[in-house]
């Protein structure tokens, strides 16, 4: 079989901590890879700029989230604030002349301490009051965003972003721009993939099981959640600068409010907490579902003649939208990429039965 574990044999540490030892996970990285190269050739504009570069750049800020709350267990309701700390602090960047590489750097840095300020004093506490801490968070970013006018120019206003170039190219091409958006991504997520294996992903994790226990090892609570805390929001600044710079183009208050925050938490928890493909598979139904859905119930209710009204026809995708993510919990409760890790260790060991659940 071309995808069966049999026969491999690891003869040092190094090829046991591979990220992809089977030859078959290695083929499927490479053709997705390959795929996401060539797609702005092969597709048109409006599939390019209305969904593969907006499903690549919030898979980009949910694997930032969800290298704070997967990989370190900590709740996270304000992390719209997050991107929006780092899309606004960019964008001022660049309009004082700063060029794109060095702005995005400093809204993620703008992003990283405010958000590890805040989270110093909100890690305090866990559970429930770490989620309304966090929740307050967002809260007081959309007040500041709103009311100091130097900062948006008003609660109405739309800021403009400057033009920007990366490397020499310049991000008002569409071409340009996704294939920023798609190299923030690649290394974002080779990041998060190799701090897995390094001290500080196996520390996070003792942390994320059980503080107390991790502190009896030598492990400082503390410290690595601030760290957490830390990269998290640093993610999410680059990524509010990019979601500035390559897509939006134009940024206002009432693109950061709560509602993106619970939309990129229901990513991380509909695609698989601690997963590195739970980000992109949660991004991908969180964006394109409720979309389908209205598509698929006026395909319906054309072909039965059915009379809904506007009213209805606008809510009943949402609710099957609900429906959807609540059944996905219900069938696998750790997410799509559990369904999708289940399916890949069924065909590790078939014909047999003993596969790993």
């Amino acid at each position: 079989m071309f995808y069966r574990r049999a026969g491999i044999r690891h003869t040092s540490y190094r090829s046991e901590r591979r990220l992809w030892p089977l030859p078959f996970d290695r083929g499927l990285v490479a053709a997705v890879v390959v795929l996401l190269l060539v797609a702005p050739l092969v597709v048109e504009r409006l599939y390019l700029i209305g969904y593969l570069m907006p499903w690549i750049i919030w898979s980009t800020a949910a694997l930032g989230l969800n290298f704070l709350m997967g990989g370190a267990g900590q709740i996270h309701l304000g992390y719209g604030a997050i991107i929006a700390i780092g899309a606004y602090a960019s964008t001022h960047l660049a309009r004082a002349g700063v060029p794109f590489e060095i702005a995005a750097l400093g809204g993620g840095l703008a992003s990283a301490v405010i958000g590890s300020a805040f989270g110093a004093t909100a890690l305090r506490v866990k559970g429930l009051y770490l989620a309304m801490a966090t929740l307050a968070m967002q809260s007081v970013v959309d007040f500041l965003i709103t009311h100091v006018p130097w900062i948006s120019g008003g609660g109405q206003a739309t800021l403009t972003v400057p033009p920007a170039r990366f490397l020499g190219a310049d991000l008002r091409v569409d071409l340009a721009a996704y294939y920023v958006a798609l190299s923030v991504c690649a290394v974002v997520t080779l990041f998060v993939l190799n701090v897995g294996r390094s001290s500080f992903g196996r520390a996070l994790a003792a942390v994320r099981e059980k503080d107390y226990a991790a502190a009896v090892i030598g492990v400082d609570p503390f410290r690595y959640k601030l760290l957490a805390f830390w990269v998290s929001s640093f993610i999410g600044g680059v990524a509010g600068a990019v979601l500035a710079f390559c897509y939006y183009r134009a940024i206002s208050p009432d693109q950061f409010h709560l509602d993106l925050s619970i939309q990129l938490v229901a990513m991380v928890i509909v695609g698989g907490l601690g997963s590195v493909l739970g980000p992109f598979f949660g991004a991908a139904l969180i964006l394109f579902a409720p979309i389908l859905l209205n598509q698929a119930v006026g395909a319906l209710a054309a072909a039965f003649g059915l009379g809904i009204s506007a009213d209805l026809r606008a809510h009943l995708p949402l609710v099957l939208y609900g429906a959807l993510i609540m059944g996905f919990l219900l069938a696998e409760p750790l997410g799509l990429a559990k369904i999708y890790d289940n399916v890949r260790k069924y065909f590790l060991v078939w014909p047999f039965r003993h596969a790993p659940r």
